[in-house]
C-alpha cells in the first residue's frame, strides 16, 4: 500500500512461502503425470509386455556397453580394470591419426559401402516390384521363400558355397576349363575381383530379406488407385512408375538414411570370411582394421575404441547429413 513501512523480514517470509508453494505445485504436478502414466500403462499392459523383451536387450547390449568407451580416453591396464584404468585423454586418438593404415581402411570402406549403395540397395527394391507383379497367390509366396532363404545362411556357409563355385578348382573354373579351355582365374585371390565379389554375395544373400519391407509398405498401397489406371489404359510399368514407386518412397528414403549411416561399418562377417591375404590391401575396413589392431598384434583396447569411437560420430554426423539432405530435397526425414 502506499505509504507502508517497507519491512525487509517481512518481505523475505513471503518469498519463501512462495518458493515452497511453487515447489510443491511442481512436486504435485510430477506425481499427477507419474500416475497418469501409470494408469495408461496398466490399460495396455499387453503391448509394453511385447516390447519388454526388445526393451532388456536395448539396455543390455546397446547402452550399458557406452560406458565402456571410456576405454577410447583411458590407458588400459587389465589388472586396474576398465574404470581403474588411468586417463590419458585424447593420446590414443593422436596415435591413431598417425597410422597411415587407419585412413587406408577408411578409404576402403567408403569405396566398398559406396558400392553397396550404387550396386546393392536398388535390388530389394527391384524385387520387391517384380514379385508385386505376380498375380498367382500360391506363386508369389513360393519365390518369396526362395529369395528369402539366403539371408538365413551364415556368412561362413556362404564363403564355403563361392569356394566351391569360384575357387581355383571350382565349378565356374572346371566349366571355362572344359567348354572354352580358358586357364584358371582366382576369383577370390585378386584385388580387382574382391568388390564384385563383394556386392554378388550381398545381393544374393540379403535382397529377398530386405524386400520384405518394400512388399509390405506395397501392400498398404489404395488398390482402387491400381483399378482406375487400369480402367485408363495404364500398362503395368506405368502403374509401377506412376502408383507403386510413389507409394513406397517415404520407406526408400528411410532405408536410404539408415544405409549411409552406416557408410563407415557393416559388413565384417561377409568381408571376414570372403577375404584372404592376397586380397586384403582392398579388403581392409575400418571393422577389419579394429579387428587387427585388437587381436592380431599386441592387445590395446584403448587403441581399438578410440577407432571405434571415431567411425561411431562419424556415422551419426552422415545419418543426420543424409536426415537434413532429403528434408531439403522434398523428402521425408528420419529424425523429425
Amino acid at each position: 500500500m502506499p505509504g507502508a513501512e517497507f519491512r525487509p523480514g517481512q518481505y523475505k517470509k513471503e518469498m519463501r512461502r512462495m518458493a515452497e508453494a511453487r515447489k510443491k505445485t511442481a512436486t504435485h504436478s510430477f506425481g499427477e503425470k507419474v500416475k497418469h502414466l501409470g494408469k495408461r500403462i496398466a490399460l495396455a499392459k499387453e503391448k509394453y509386455i511385447l516390447i519388454l523383451p526388445g526393451i532388456v536387450w536395448y539396455a543390455v547390449f546397446a547402452y550399458i556397453p557406452i560406458f565402456g568407451l571410456t576405454l577410447a580416453f583411458r590407458k588400459y591396464m587389465a589388472k586396474l580394470g576398465m574404470f581403474g584404468s588411468p586417463w590419458i585423454g585424447f593420446k590414443n586418438f593422436e596415435r591413431v591419426f598417425a597410422d597411415p593404415a587407419f585412413f587406408a581402411s577408411i578409404v576402403t570402406t567408403l569405396r566398398i559401402n559406396a558400392g553397396r549403395l550404387i550396386f546393392v540397395f536398388p535390388f530389394p527394391i527391384l524385387f520387391a516390384l517384380l514379385i508385386n507383379e505376380v498375380r498367382l497367390g500360391r506363386s508369389k509366396k513360393i519365390l518369396q521363400s526362395i529369395y528369402t532363404f539366403p539371408n538365413f545362411l551364415s556368412w561362413v556357409i556362404v564363403a564355403s558355397i563361392m569356394i566351391n563355385i569360384l575357387g581355383q578348382n571350382g565349378l565356374v573354373n572346371g566349366f571355362l576349363g572344359s567348354v572354352f579351355g580358358t586357364k584358371k582365374i582366382a576369383f577370390l585371390g585378386k584385388p580387382e575381383y574382391f568388390r564384385p565379389v563383394i556386392f554378388a554375395t550381398d545381393v544374393w544373400k540379403t535382397a529377398g530379406w530386405s524386400a520384405i519391407i518394400y512388399m509390405a509398405s506395397i501392400s498398404g498401397i489404395d488398390t482402387e488407385q491400381y483399378e482406375a489406371a487400369e480402367i485408363d489404359g495404364a500398362s503395368r510399368l506405368q502403374r509401377m512408375w506412376y502408383i507403386t514407386l510413389p507409394g513406397i518412397k517415404t520407406t526408400i528414403m528411410v532405408l536410404f538414411i539408415l544405409a549411409v549411416g552406416n557408410l563407415m561399418s557393416g559388413g565384417f562377417d561377409q568381408i571376414f570370411n570372403l577375404s584372404n591375404s592376397a586380397t586384403m590391401k582392398v579388403a581392409e575396413t575400418l571393422d577389419m582394421y579394429i579387428y587387427r589392431i585388437t587381436f592380431k598384434g599386441s592387445v590395446d583396447f584403448g587403441f581399438s575404441s578410440a577407432v571405434a569411437l571415431f567411425r561411431s560420430v562419424i556415422n551419426m554426423l552422415l545419418l543426420i547429413a543424409a536426415d537434413r539432405v532429403s528434408k531439403a530435397v522434398g523428402g521425408s526425414g528420419l529424425l523429425g
